[in-house]
């Protein structure tokens, strides 16, 4: 069944749930008519829900008032070597942590309808188009919330050769993010995305008083030779012993080989599920953006 645009689809009855995966700056108004529509639907937002920081306020208001699940998408969150470093941490394996790197090093982005990927007005920018669930994780493992940003990046290398009527593409393509949080701890995103063909696409190391835990995510298999399906690995190692410990980690293969993000994306809409069918929480709600 098609539609001709989101408003025909909320007047029908024809879904039970809903998924906004629309260009960024369309978030913000389907949202709004999701949440003024008679009929409250379950919904799983992907991010960034908005582009604009004066919609967020209001947005947030409607989302916690809305009589239905609703689900910000943030599905790093989900990808099995990311739990499993939360799992050493909660199990002590660095102490008491004080830093938090996160490294990716991957593709361009990718061409989208019309490309409207390509600019800042309506992506929000790269740190916000690709880079708030990073950020999120960053809340998440810290466990604090953040209170200065200091940023610095540039649009270097890629889409330089690309016009769409005259303009030449304004998103960045590289740069360095160290967020200070509240109770003391740092965090650091560095980001290159003219890195295709790096070993580990993303390296996130949790570094405490007495140790120190990584994870080694590889990218897509279509970017490795022989498009091999690899696994992630993960490396603790203490202050008090010489021998790190180093690990594969365990995911389905049918999901490795199902999508870009080890299965995240599958992990995340079973937990949307569970919230619609068996009144499981929320984990991101919308009522949460402030």
């Amino acid at each position: 069944m098609v539609f001709a645009d989101h408003r025909e689809l909320l007047a029908s009855d024809a879904v039970d749930a809903l998924i906004v995966a629309s260009p960024n700056d369309t978030h913000a108004t389907i949202l709004a008519d999701i949440f003024a529509a008679p009929r409250a639907f379950p919904v799983l937002v992907e991010t960034p829900v908005c582009t604009r920081v004066e919609v967020i306020a209001p947005l947030a208001r409607a989302g916690g008032l809305h009589c239905a699940p609703v689900w910000v998408a943030m599905e790093y969150r989900y990808m099995p070597p990311v739990a499993e470093l939360r799992r050493e941490l909660a199990a002590g394996a660095v102490g008491s942590l004080r830093m938090l790197s996160i490294r990716e090093h991957r593709y361009p982005f990718l061409a989208k309808v019309g490309d409207w990927n390509r600019f800042v007005r309506r992506t929000g920018g790269t740190l916000v188009e690709k880079y708030c669930p990073f950020f999120d994780l960053m809340r998440l493992i810290v466990d604090d919330e953040p209170v200065r940003v200091y940023a610095s990046g540039a649009a270097d290398v890629n889409h330089r050769d690309e016009r769409y009527d005259g303009e030449v593409p304004d998103i960045i393509d590289n740069a360095y993010v160290v967020v200070d949080f509240r109770g003391g701890r740092r965090a650091m995103l560095e980001l290159c995305m003219f890195a295709d063909r790096a070993c580990w696409q993303e390296t996130i190391t949790a570094t405490g008083d007495s140790g120190r835990a990584e994870i080694f995510i590889p990218g897509p298999s279509r970017f490795w030779p022989g498009g091999l399906a690899r696994r992630a690995e993960i490396e603790v190692s203490a202050r008090a012993d010489k021998a790190p410990r180093r690990r594969m980690v365990d995911i389905d293969p049918a999901l490795l080989a199902a999508g870009d993000h080890h299965g995240a994306t599958c992990y995340q809409h079973l937990g949307f599920r569970c919230a619609i069918l068996d009144g499981a929480a929320v984990d991101l709600p919308a009522s949460g953006l402030t």
